[in-house]
């Protein structure tokens, strides 16, 4: 019987941020294929949202339809290897190692257990902070750039390049030889460029579905447009593709009608991690991208932590710090 305690973040039904509570469980017991990890840092992102709040609806078919199979809240992590199960042969204790599971990783913890498959060692140069940063926005952005073919002197536009999908998008997209037009609020315009952007619409003033120029490609990374809007701002051949099933869930089922249109819909489904995460490791250890943080907060500060991301309004990733012994880099973005 385990009797060791741990501190969690922890939910028994889906709930809103406040309703979020830290509790001392059991310090899970890795399996034979598993190992014990002992998180340092994660992140408050949106799939953790929607993993909290079971919104969209649709989420219930894969967490539980009820309540959440996973009681533990959480869906990356980066931290150190601690003990391993004797039938682990990849990794060893005191390796540095991170890893992404879109229906939860329970990693809003002080530890996890984990099969060795689903980690992945942390570049050298790469601190916790920057390791958890770099995985859930870069994850999904893997997906659009790899669900088209991305041709030199095509026109690109990122709806919501300052979040992680966008953030880490813009920096994926600015590799080809394109040029790119993103939309941004005001105190990230300067952000935005200085990533790659060679124009940024501030949406807080003006509508980019409004203007004249015509795209390739809208890459909404936000899902705050739909199709409908961007339709006519597409090239003929254009492609959109949204982060979001749309507000009636119409992204998913717009792609049938794409052998009767000159204008197409592609629902980006992601991509498993044994392809996107060394695609990530890769582009770190080039320079090519480099994870924007916005805001830190400890575990006990969790609620306040997913209160401000669900607002839409983060610039790249909030982090939550489980050890406070690094500080992170600033990306130097230039």
């Amino acid at each position: 019987m385990n009797n060791v305690k741990m501190k969690a973040a922890v939910r028994r039904d889906y709930c809103s941020p406040s309703q979020l509570r830290i509790e001392q469980t059991d310090k899970p017991i890795p399996k034979n294929n598993e190992v014990l990890i002992r998180v340092y840092a994660t992140t408050v992102n949106r799939t953790d949202c929607a993993n909290l709040t079971a919104k969209p609806f649709i989420m219930r078919f894969v967490l539980g339809l009820f309540k959440p199979r996973k009681v533990i809240v959480g869906t990356d992590f980066a931290g150190e290897i601690i003990s391993v199960g004797n039938e682990v042969a990849t990794f060893g204790i005191g390796d540095k190692v991170f890893g992404f599971n879109d229906t939860g990783a329970e990693s809003q913890a002080e530890y996890l257990t984990i099969s060795e498959e689903h980690i992945f060692n942390i570049p050298t140069d790469i601190n916790f902070k920057q390791a958890a940063a770099s995985l859930e926005g870069a994850h999904y952005a893997y997906s659009f750039v790899h669900k088209v073919d991305i041709r030199s002197g095509q026109h690109i536009l990122i709806n919501g390049a300052t979040g992680a999908i966008g953030s880490a998008l813009l920096q994926l997209v600015r590799q080809f030889d394109v040029k790119i037009t993103a939309t941004a609020n005001t105190k990230n315009i300067n952000l935005i460029k200085s990533m790659g952007a060679d124009k940024v619409h501030d949406y807080t003033k003006e509508d980019f579905t409004k203007k004249a120029e015509k795209y390739d490609f809208v890459f909404d990374a936000v899902g705050k447009s739909t199709y409908g809007k961007c339709k006519s701002i597409l090239k003929e051949n254009g492609v959109y593709i949204s982060s979001e099933p749309g507000p009636y869930a119409q992204n998913v089922f717009y792609p049938l009608l794409n052998p009767i249109s000159s204008k197409k819909v592609i629902f980006p489904i992601p991509y498993k991690t044994r392809e996107t995460i060394p695609y990530i490791i890769k582009h770190l250890e080039l320079g090519k991208f480099e994870p924007v943080i916005d805001k830190e907060y400890s575990l006990s500060e969790i609620s306040e932590a997913y209160k401000y991301v669900i607002k839409g309004e983060k610039t790249g990733n909030v982090l939550i710090r489980l050890i406070n012994n690094e500080s992170t880099t600033k990306p130097k973005l230039s």
